[in-house]
């Protein structure tokens, strides 16, 4: 294969990436505004589209085994094939963490929340920025402004670990004060659990695609240093 044809075969994949970002994006939003709402519907509708997210990493998967079969890519290329692979797996993970949210308000049902959902969406509104900002480092693969992104998507992990830890924390002061109210604060802790696992995911993507830019590791705050600091 010549060289022009194989930069169009790798364009074509980083392409059917973007696609699955932004419908994991759309997952995510879906979900929580779904479950604002108390709306099965949509959240049965996040159910159907985390299938077509799992499609799609089914088919970049297939497309960049038979690229590296077929073409023996040299190593800057082989890089490259690789971290295709790995965002679309975390991608993957966060399409199912999107789905979770649906699944809750789906066994939650059409009663009422505890709480008027104020963090939670904020939390998912942090997450999709970030992982955005993730994807774009990736598909620029550009040093300019490389670590001042890089800082910025992790000072906003924090914050999402931060508003977790509010939402768990008030959330059993409720269930203190009324332990009737445990099942439904359980759920609520679950969803928000699922928002900030995905916006770990996004930090993992933002790892993947620093490393492919910059050939070095970026040292944000790792999951170790989350638990020494908590």
């Amino acid at each position: 294969m010549a060289r022009e044809e194989f930069d169009k075969e790798l364009s074509i994949l980083e392409s059917q990436l973007v696609i699955m970002s932004g419908m994991v994006e759309d997952a995510l939003l879906r979900s929580v505004k779904a479950l604002k709402n108390r709306d099965i519907d949509q959240s049965q509708r996040v159910i159907e589209l985390d299938d077509r997210i799992d499609l799609i990493e089914v088919e970049i998967e297939r497309f960049c085994v038979d690229l590296i079969r077929k073409e023996a890519p040299i190593a800057s290329d082989l890089r490259r094939i690789i971290t295709i692979l790995q965002i679309s797996n975390e991608l993957e993970r966060m399409g199912d963490y999107a789905e979770g949210i649906g699944k809750i308000n789906i066994m939650m049902g059409p009663e009422p929340l505890l709480k008027e959902l104020i963090d939670i969406p904020e939390m998912g509104n942090i997450s999709v920025d970030m992982l955005k900002k993730s994807i774009n480092i990736f598909m620029k693969k550009e040093m300019e402004n490389l670590n001042e992104t890089a800082t910025e998507i992790n000072e906003l992990d924090n914050k999402v670990d931060s508003l977790n830890e509010k939402i768990v924390t008030e959330l059993l002061e409720i269930v203190k004060n009324d332990s009737s109210k445990a099942e439904k604060a359980t759920y609520l802790m679950w969803a928000s659990h699922n928002i900030e696992r995905f916006a770990d995911r996004s930090t993992n993507i933002l790892e993947r695609a620093f490393y492919l830019v910059s050939g070095d590791s970026f040292h944000g705050t790792t999951e170790l240093q989350k638990h020494i600091d908590s």
